[in-house]
C-alpha cells in the first residue's frame, strides 16, 4: 500500500507500509444456552437483530428439537430494538419451520411493545406464550419449566 505524506520540512514524500486494521468484533445480539438437558433453550436478546445473529441461534434450537421433538424457550430481552429486514425474514422462516415444535415460550422484557410482541406471535406458533416483565424473571422460569 502506498500512502502520501508530508515530512517535517513540508516536502511531499511517498511512504509504503501496511495498515493493521482490526475491526471491532461485536458480540452477537443473541446469546443462546440450553438447560434441562437441552429441553429448555434460554435466549438473551439485546440491541437490533441482524440476519447473521440467526447463525448463532438457529443451530442450537434445531439440535435441541432434533433431540427432544419439542422444546421450551425462555427469551430475555434487554435494550431490544427489533429486527432489520433480513433478520425479520429469518425470524418468519424460523417460526414457519418450527410452528409446532415449541411447547412454551416465555418472553421477558422491559417495554410495552415487547408485551405486544408476545400477543402478536401467538398465531405463528402452537406454543403457549406468556409475557413477563423483567422483574418477573423467576415467575417466567417457574412457568417455563412447570410440568
Amino acid at each position: 500500500m502506498t500512502r502520501s505524506s508530508f515530512d517535517s520540512t513540508g516536502e511531499h514524500s511517498e511512504a509504503t507500509g501496511t495498515v493493521d486494521f482490526h475491526p471491532v468484533t461485536e458480540k452477537p445480539s443473541i446469546e443462546v444456552s440450553t438447560e434441562e438437558n437441552g429441553k429448555l433453550i434460554v435466549v438473551h436478546i439485546g440491541g437490533k437483530l441482524h440476519t447473521e445473529d440467526y447463525q448463532h441461534f438457529v443451530p442450537t434450537v434445531e439440535k435441541s428439537i432434533q433431540e427432544h421433538g419439542t422444546v421450551r424457550m425462555l427469551v430475555q430481552m434487554h435494550n431490544f430494538h427489533g429486527w432489520d429486514a433480513g433478520a425479520l425474514w429469518q425470524d418468519i422462516k424460523f417460526d414457519a419451520r418450527h410452528f409446532d415444535q415449541i411447547e412454551r415460550l416465555a418472553l421477558v422484557g422491559e417495554t410495552t411493545w415487547e408485551k405486544w410482541m408476545a400477543a402478536f406471535c401467538k398465531p405463528f406458533t402452537t406454543a403457549s406464550v406468556r409475557y413477563f416483565a423483567s422483574d418477573q424473571l423467576k415467575a417466567a422460569r417457574d412457568w417455563i419449566i412447570a410440568k
